[in-house]
């Protein structure tokens, strides 16, 4: 069994970045004492609706927060999915970055969101879009990475599915009023995809937007193996990994794909 820890962050005005970063990073280091794979939401250190602060908290993928998570997961042995973080390249582009380490603190896996949410708005008017469906191994197969909106985009999981993968762990800052929506498209992501999908979202208010909670992960049989609320807390599961492949042998979907 693989233990995978969800982190949903309350994330709110009133608490700054540099008192943010620090809280939720010593959360991710308690929970990774136990844990196999824990789990941050989108764009954590800022809010995932904060354009301006993610801006003005821009930094390289070897920038402090990077490095401060990497530690997390070398000094628990632990894979730590770091949620993501507004990245700044060298020539000035800024990126949704999700970062995935491994047990030694390897950067294993960097994932730049490819579905910019905002309709000419929002971090579209910030984010370049990234171009790269990204899978690592990890305790819990051939993992994909995905971001919040990403989930609207069921081809994107398709593809993930076609390099290999049998689950996807996603960091994500879905509001309030379409949180529904969250929790059907993730057990559809799951279902059709016959995949394991670990989805950690984010709680509070900020920039204005509430946001909605409901971390869950789903097996891929479409099974919810544990679901968070509205608050802050840590969502957890133990997971058995031969699921996946027993359930595409049992029940092949796959195998009829036409298009």
């Amino acid at each position: 069994m693989t233990l995978i820890s969800l982190l949903q962050l309350r994330i709110d005005d009133s608490e700054p970045v540099n008192e943010r970063v620090p809280r939720a990073l010593q959360w991710a280091r308690s929970e990774a004492a136990t844990a196999d794979v824990v789990v941050l939401p989108e764009l954590w250190h800022v809010g995932a609706f904060d354009i301006e602060l993610a801006r003005s908290n821009a930094e390289p993928l070897d920038g402090p927060l990077v490095t401060a998570i990497a530690e997390v997961a070398r000094d628990a042995a632990t894979w730590v999915h770091g949620g993501s973080f507004c990245e700044v390249t060298a020539d000035g582009q800024h990126f949704n970055t999700s970062i995935l380490f491994d047990p030694q603190g390897n950067l294993a896996a960097v994932y730049r969101k490819i579905h910019l949410f905002g309709f000419s708005g929002g971090e579209t008017t910030l984010m370049s879009a990234g171009e790269q469906l990204v899978t690592v191994d990890t305790p819990l197969g051939r993992t994909g990475l995905a971001t919040c909106y990403d989930l609207r985009f069921p081809e994107l999981y398709r593809g993930l599915v076609d390099t290999g993968a049998t689950s996807v762990l996603m960091a994500s800052g879905w509001p309030t009023p379409r949180i529904a929506h969250w929790s059907t498209l993730v057990r559809a992501r799951a279902i059709e995809n016959q995949m394991l999908i670990a989805a950690c979202n984010e709680v509070g208010t900020h920039a204005g937007t509430v946001l909605g909670g409901r971390s869950v992960i789903v097996d891929a049989r479409g099974e919810v193996l544990a679901e968070g609320g509205d608050g802050e807390e840590a969502v957890r599961a133990d997971v058995d990994c031969d699921v996946t492949g027993q359930w595409r042998a049992q029940f092949p979907v796959l195998n009829d794909r036409v298009l």
